[in-house]
């Protein structure tokens, strides 16, 4: 097999470029867009996934290799071949990303990337350390054993990931019609990164919105409930370790108190299932907003960052 580059390694100066271009931006336009705080545990909590990904890229890989050893075709690095691995590639991490929505385990990996109220380009670093413990590499593994070799899968799945640090900012509003139709944008993931109760757990996207379309999880961005980010219930604190690991101790602490028959539930159920019904789920929170009145909203209400960065305030959105 060849020895493909990883894309991401070429991309980080962009990354970081990018991130300074729109601090200049927010800077001019609107200076709470930032918040040093925040930023800064965004870089470290990036930072570690860093140091995460490469003492766990070995087995990943050779994890991959044995898979691809029960192969059902011999895809060539063919010039076909490449463009089918992205698409396939990408239904994958829809699948995946649905899943780290509806599954507690996979959640307590990607909630590190949710737990900024601050939307823009320093977010898309906020990225797992966990992700080798709970297992995310499990759906990529179909693409070995149809046949796509190791490297080009990688290969693929470093190109997403470029792709989908630009669709975290405000800077940009909404693409022409037909991008918006087919690609996912900065508006469809701003949608994803909201906790209003119309847009929890929805465009789950990584490249193509189409996937969103299809499995029904697609939701617009409307101008009269603009997103408001972060968690439904906070962090509160800007503590890099407790944002990585708050999840896992959680569910650790569910596992020690729920009686025996509920222990699978909270390991593996939706976020904020509990047996007694005592939280509530993305679901119910849809269930108690679409049940009342809906407020008169007036223009210009909705997408407010936090008015102060000096901590992060809790908050439920309901």
């Amino acid at each position: 097999m060849p020895d493909l580059p990883n894309p991401v390694d070429y991309a980080v100066p962009g990354f970081i470029a990018l991130v300074l271009i729109e601090m200049l931006i927010a800077r001019a336009r609107d200076k709470r867009r930032y918040c040093p705080k925040d930023t800064l545990t965004s870089l470290m909590l990036g930072f570690g996934s860093t140091i995460a990904g490469a003492l766990t890229a070995g087995a990943v890989y050779a994890m991959a290799v044995w898979v691809w050893g029960f192969r059902l075709l011999d895809i060539p690095y063919a010039w076909w071949a490449w463009p089918l691995c992205f698409v396939l590639d990408d239904l994958a991490y829809y699948v995946f990303h649905r899943s780290a929505h509806r599954v507690r385990w996979f959640w307590a990996s990607h909630v590190i990337h949710h737990s900024s109220q601050h939307y823009n380009l320093s977010t898309a670093l906020r990225q797992t350390w966990t992700g080798f413990f709970s297992m995310a590499f499990l759906f990529r593994l179909p693409l070995f054993l149809i046949g796509f070799p190791p490297a080009m899968v990688f290969f693929c799945a470093g190109v997403n990931l470029i792709y989908q640090f630009w669709i975290h900012t405000e800077v940009i509003g909404r693409c022409p019609r037909w991008f918006e139709a087919v690609m996912n944008t900065p508006s469809h993931h701003r949608v994803h990164h909201a906790t209003n109760p119309r847009y929890l757990d929805k465009n789950y996207a990584g490249v193509f919105i189409v996937w969103d379309r299809m499995f029904g999880s697609f939701t617009p961005e409307l101008d009269e409930d603009r997103p408001r980010y972060g968690l439904v219930k906070n962090l509160g604190r800007f503590n890099v370790l407790w944002a990585a690991f708050h999840e896992w101790i959680g569910i650790a602490r569910d596992l020690w108190s729920a009686p025996w028959r509920a222990k699978a539930g909270y390991a593996f159920g939706p976020p904020g299932w509990s047996h007694d019904g005592s939280r509530d789920t993305s679901e119910t929170i849809r269930e108690k907003w679409a049940g009342r009145a809906q407020p008169t909203r007036h223009p210009g209400e909705g997408r407010d960052p936090p008015s102060s960065c000096s901590s992060e305030p809790s908050a439920v959105a309901a």
